[in-house]
């Protein structure tokens, strides 16, 4: 192939294409340099490369070799020279410059070199191609997108979006849904995933900021900036929380999303398979938010746990069923809303709870602060809960209660730290019993390992021995979280 017809290769390519000349030239380059590596140096792994003159199409060829250090050694022989055998004869050269070498091409067989040139051009091509589609696509920023089913794939559609394929994955459509080829749908762009044929856009008709674009595209008011979606939970196809919250005060929020005769929640309803939608009001307070998030629960009182941010909401024992839901739905599509944990209880469970805390709490009182029974239901009764309450609330504070004098109140702030200092070298004892992989625990923190190592189990595999009620019985955890360590811990053991 003399220069010109190069020349006009790349320009017909390019324009068939629509990729810009620069990539067709880089993409031809790059498919001479293969196919006279094979051509040329065969069984080499050779570094060949290869320039187009832009204006005559000639093309020339050089090989490489890189200078690396003695101390590395020689990781690729064909590709690379140690600094100390090149350096008498290329003293100007320095660790990380390359020697070049022209080369003039061997073509055995001039028709299978054409072959190999031109599968390699067109394979490179299609590849800058998709590359250049890709980033076409990215450029435009469209959260939500739109196109027809071109084919099934294992249970994924492949989606024509313009002149990109997309894939949505079956776990990403919404249960039950029936998608088919020559369908139009609309799905919320994901992520950009490596696969075999490069780089593809992964689509999802179940993501809750699905859910939260299609509001964007039906109320204007969020575009224009006076009502904000704050959370979305979602259990796709079947019912859906959305948090809302007006900066300008003279909107209804709740309203303004439903539309007049519920047009604008009914246009999102229909497009997620009818899943049931309700509209709550985001409030700051998290008491108000909880109970809000909760509905259409009926709830009797609410104690919140900063701590672990955590809710205990009581409720009519007769309203129970309705604050958690079929299989649990509205508690938890509640607690992702808000981000609490969220504990339904009726009054009959709530003051048993109580009951126990307390009690933990006067049993710690008595036995690491040296009070007797009525001093520590003192300090219950002023809302002093654990050894870190009494260690670090203002001594003016534990004055106004009343029951103690300056004294007692200076001696219990003393014995509370002395406490929290001995468990804090506990603490640190126990860590480093602790074995690695237990430390390295989905979802564990420092206070468990301790806990744990406190209670005999150094390793993981101890962990994953254990039944539920046995780990229970020896570090005093809740249930679940007891459950969740030894399915964790068993995950690694039993693979």
């Amino acid at each position: 192939m003399n220069g010109r017809d190069l020349l006009d290769m790349v320009e017909v390519l390019a324009h068939e294409k629509s990729v810009p000349l620069d990539v067709v030239f880089g993409v031809v380059e790059s498919a001479l340099a293969t196919a006279i590596k094979r051509s040329t140096f065969p069984g080499e792994d050779a570094d060949i490369q290869v320039h187009i003159d832009r204006e005559t199409g000639e093309y020339s060829v050089q090989r490489r070799w890189v200078v690396v250090p003695d101390e590395q050694g020689l990781q690729e022989p064909d590709r690379e020279e140690m600094f100390s055998d090149i350096h008498d004869e290329y003293p100007d050269l320095k660790v990380g410059d390359y020697i070049t070498h022209p080369v003039v091409p061997e073509h055995a067989d001039a028709r299978r070199f054409a072959q190999d040139a031109k599968q390699v051009i067109l394979q490179r091509l299609r590849d800058a191609e998709r590359a250049q589609i890709l980033q076409e696509f990215l450029d435009r920023g469209d959260s939500v997108v739109s196109g027809q089913v071109k084919r099934m794939d294992k249970g994924d559609a492949i989606v024509e979006i313009g002149r990109l394929d997309a894939r949505l994955p079956r776990d990403q459509m919404i249960p039950r849904e029936n998608i088919h080829p020559g369908d139009r749908v609309r799905a919320y762009f994901l992520k950009v995933e490596d696969s075999q044929r490069g780089k593809q856009v992964i689509l999802s008709r179940t993501s809750p900021e699905f859910l939260k674009k299609l509001f964007e595209l039906e109320v204007p008011e969020i575009e224009e900036g006076l009502l904000e979606i704050k959370s979305v939970a979602r259990d796709p196809g079947l019912r859906s929380k959305v948090a809302v919250y007006a900066h300008d005060k003279r909107i209804d929020p709740i309203g303004t999303c439903v539309g007049i005769h519920g047009s604008r929640v009914n246009a999102v309803t229909a497009e997620l398979s009818n899943e049931h939608i309700d509209i709550v009001l985001w409030n700051e307070d998290p008491a108000l938010f909880v109970l809000e998030a909760l509905k259409p629960a009926e709830v009797q009182s609410i104690v919140l746990n900063e701590d672990d941010k955590s809710a205990d909401v009581v409720v009519p024992e007769e309203k129970l069923a309705v604050a958690i839901g079929s299989r649990g739905q509205n508690v938890r599509l509640a607690s992702e809303l808000t981000g609490w944990q969220i504990n339904i209880m009726t009054a009959d469970e709530a003051d048993e709870k109580h009951k126990k805390e307390t009690a933990a709490s006067r049993k710690e009182f008595i036995e690491q602060l040296g009070l007797d029974e009525e001093a520590a239901d003192v300090l219950i009764d002023a809302g002093l809960a654990s050894i870190e309450d009494v260690a670090y609330i203002p001594e003016k504070e534990l004055l106004e209660i009343g029951a103690f004098d300056e004294d007692t109140v200076k001696e219990l702030r003393s014995r509370a730290r002395s406490v929290l200092t001995r468990r804090a070298i506990k603490r640190e004892e126990n860590l480093r019993q602790a074995d690695k992989k237990l430390l390295e625990l989905p979802g564990i923190d420092g206070d468990t390992v301790s806990l744990l190592v406190g209670s005999g189990i150094k390793t993981v595999e101890d962990l994953a021995d254990l039944a539920t009620d046995e780990l229970v019985e020896k570090t005093g955890m809740d249930e679940k979280a007891a459950a969740d360590l030894i399915i964790a811990a068993r995950a690694v053991v039993y693979p």
